[in-house]
């Protein structure tokens, strides 16, 4: 394993895939990548953040979320109340008719967006409501998030949505297997 600075770390340069070639690329190396999941989860690497945070900074200085969007496509956010509240403000109507227009209640108890693709994402893949958007798309893919440990189970998940993330697990697997 690497200590200290990354940033001789080379990822190699992110290109877009659909969620379906993800998916397939995620299920090919479910086992390894489960096997490092325990693994890291386990011995909880104090560098770690800082390897994963190097990456996500490295691949979103040349990749464009704007060229891909399957997360906009494919996956909604969990809206918490704050969320509901700036985007009812921001699209000029009461909570109540925000929460009728474009919520529902998800199997986990957790308000989501009734229909995908996002309904504020437009046909160039730009957000209508990007200044206002949900705290979980202002996180996501949550690869630059302290004790990353944590949200590993999640962001494999999340390998099978966004290229970016996929890349980031292979350079774990290449310097923490």
């Amino acid at each position: 394993m690497h200590k200290g600075n990354f940033s001789f770390i080379k990822m190699d340069r992110t290109e877009y895939k659909s969620p379906e070639e993800l998916k397939k690329l995620t299920d090919q190396n479910r086992a390894e990548t489960n096997a490092l999941i325990k693994k890291l989860k386990k011995k909880k690497p104090k560098n770690l953040d800082d390897f994963v945070h190097d990456l996500h900074a490295e691949a979103f200085s040349e990749f464009s979320c704007l060229d891909c969007a399957n997360c906009c496509k494919t996956i909604g956010p969990r809206l918490i109340q704050k969320d509901i509240e700036r985007l009812a403000k921001h699209l000029k109507i009461k909570e109540a008719e925000f929460i009728e227009q474009y919520v529902e209640t998800d199997e986990d108890g957790d308000f989501v967006f009734r229909n995908h693709p996002c309904p504020f994402l437009m046909p160039d893949n730009y957000c209508m409501v990007y200044e206002n958007r949900p705290r979980a798309c202002r996180q996501y893919p949550h690869t630059d998030q302290k004790r990353f440990y944590q949200i590993l189970k999640l962001s494999h998940k999340n390998c099978e949505t966004c290229p970016v993330v996929l890349g980031i697990f292979g350079e774990l697997k290449t310097n923490y297997s």
